[in-house]
């Protein structure tokens, strides 16, 4: 998706989070914690798993606007999404990956679990909105294993494209044991 500003990337987030959220709260527990055959993950892990790359995708945000707020670095909303970024998103959408192995589930969390930890990032990244806003999140960049380097607006976009991803992977998951 194309973002011209902050806000559009905040409503597009709380939309998806929304969607996954719907999702997954009516199931049983047996529905989360079924893995079947040709799935390395559950529905709950996958939800964990995400909960662990928003945690990620947040800190790393809050690392590169502390670095450019402290090198006086203002912007004015507006979001700059590069040419790579978005050629690797449409790349990425027809790929199956693997996560690398520092976010894969392993604590065993439950869906109540995840999504109260999503909250709580959700929450965090709420109280960043102002710096985003206002400090320039496109100079600085950290790395993604497959995006490469990407930029804090680019980190906050990027969290909306992977949770959609594996809303896909849950319907998928759902579908080969209801």
């Amino acid at each position: 998706m194309k973002y011209e500003s902050i806000e559009q990337i905040y409503d597009g987030n709380n939309k998806i989070r929304a969607r996954l959220k719907e999702l997954v709260s009516p199931l049983t527990d047996e529905q989360t914690s079924t893995r079947p055959d040709g799935e390395k993950w559950t529905v709950a892990q996958i939800v964990e798993h995400i909960a662990m790359v928003d945690g990620s995708a947040m800190r790393i945000c809050a690392k590169l606007l502390k670095k450019a707020q402290e090198s006086g670095k203002t912007s004015d909303g507006k979001v700059v999404i590069s040419d790579n970024f978005l050629q690797k998103g449409s790349e990425i959408s027809t790929m199956k990956v693997e996560a690398p192995e520092v976010v894969h589930p392993n604590a065993g969390q439950s869906i109540p679990d995840s999504l109260a930890t999503l909250d709580e990032t959700s929450g965090q990244l709420e109280h960043m909105r102002e710096l985003f806003e206002s400090v320039d999140g496109t100079e600085l960049k950290f790395p993604h294993p497959f995006f490469g380097e990407i930029s804090a607006q680019e980190w906050l976009a990027l969290k909306g494209g992977h949770e959609m991803r594996h809303i896909r992977q849950i319907k998928n998951v759902l579908a080969k044991i209801n």
